[in-house]
């Protein structure tokens, strides 16, 4: 009965230190992982965040190269490209110097009316070729291209020019045209001679060397 009593205080009556410290040690497990969780939540989205950066080599080496090419060859690149529309630019002048070339070595037969015939014709310091035609006729078309070839040659020297007898009928009157196509070849206002039909150029250019 005496060892009975003896241990049932031992066994009912607790220690309060042993009962604090399991209280302590209880109270910071839950709190570490309350603040692992806390932790964890925060990272997450910060990891999350930025994917390209941690979880993306690939991506990542391809910036640090196009910034390398960027500091190391974006003088060659923006030299290469101002070169090649240098050369472009020039190129096109050049062509473009051709077109003007060929347009100011193409001469131009002007028409003359009866408004203009005084001025162009009759006062002119030059001697003055002129061909007498009209739409419909085919000689006409054919002889064209021979007095460009000439009004081409003697520019500096010659003027040459080309009356449509339908539209002025008054000066292919005055001067006597009854057949086109009629080249006449005037000088200080005056006729000097009078080349009937679509005739060679030869025959054309012996013509005009008589007035030189």
């Amino acid at each position: 009965m005496c060892k009975a009593r003896d241990t049932l205080p031992s066994t009912q009556i607790s220690n309060p230190v042993t009962e604090t410290k399991t209280t302590t040690h209880t109270f910071s497990i839950f709190h570490f992982l309350f603040m692992a969780a806390v932790l964890e939540t925060l990272t997450v989205p910060r990891a999350s965040a930025f994917p390209a950066a941690s979880s993306s080599p690939i991506v990542s080496s391809a910036r640090r190269s196009f910034v390398n090419l960027s500091k190391s060859k974006g003088f060659k690149i923006q030299s290469v490209s101002v070169s090649g529309s240098v050369s472009l630019r020039s190129k096109l002048g050049r062509r473009g110097s051709r077109i003007v070339c060929q347009a100011q070595e193409a001469v131009q037969v002007l028409p003359v009316t009866d408004a203009t015939w005084q001025s162009l014709v009759l006062e002119s310091d030059l001697p003055v070729m002129v061909e007498f035609w009209a739409p419909w006729c085919g000689p006409c078309r054919m002889i064209h291209p021979v007095i460009d070839e000439l009004a081409k040659e003697y520019t500096g020297k010659l003027t040459c020019y080309k009356v449509n007898t339908d539209e002025s009928p008054t000066i292919a009157s005055r001067y006597g045209i009854r057949s086109i196509p009629t080249v006449i070849i005037f000088k200080d206002g005056e006729k000097k001679d009078a080349v009937i039909g679509a005739v060679p150029k030869s025959t054309l250019s012996t013509c005009i060397e008589k007035f030189f």
